[in-house]
């Protein structure tokens, strides 16, 4: 395993959990915490543009207005949206917490894993834990199929 290469930072959450409090739990009086780095969302979004170029994520019909469906570009995992009848939007389902698939739930996206919370529109966070919007994923509508640009 390798070492971190920078600063890592963790929550109260986090340090309360690994220190046991958060769960009752010490073991033998030491503290051990580990936490994650949040996910960097370009790196997800540089990977499928390079290897997705012109791959057909779904057809629009399938992505109901003021939703979103799950699909995958590339072996990824991105969320299709549609906020607006004809606004088509693709972002990465990788949250930037701790790297979980988000979810479509209703008309937001949804991390089951620590209940992160995005936009339709432009994956802003809207709640929860995740320190950075999902990362987008340039796409044009050809013949009804949205596309990977």
């Amino acid at each position: 395993m390798n070492a971190p290469t920078g600063p890592v930072t963790c929550s109260r959450r986090q340090i309360l959990r690994g220190a046991g409090l958060a769960t009752g739990v010490v073991v033998g009086g030491g503290v051990l915490v580990a936490c994650s780095d949040p996910v960097d969302p370009s790196g997800a979004v540089d990977d499928v543009t390079t290897s997705g170029a012109g791959e057909t994520v779904v057809a629009l019909a399938d992505v109901p207005v003021g939703g979103a469906v799950s699909a995958e570009v590339a072996g990824t995992p991105v969320l299709v949206t549609q906020p607006t009848e004809g606004e088509v939007h693709v972002f990465s389902a990788i949250c930037t917490h701790q790297g979980c698939t988000v979810a479509p739930a209703g008309d937001l996206l949804e991390c089951p894993c620590h209940q992160s919370v995005f936009s339709l529109t432009d994956a802003s966070v809207q709640a929860g834990p995740a320190p950075e919007p999902l990362g987008e994923i340039a796409v044009e509508v050809v013949d009804g199929d949205v596309v990977v640009a």
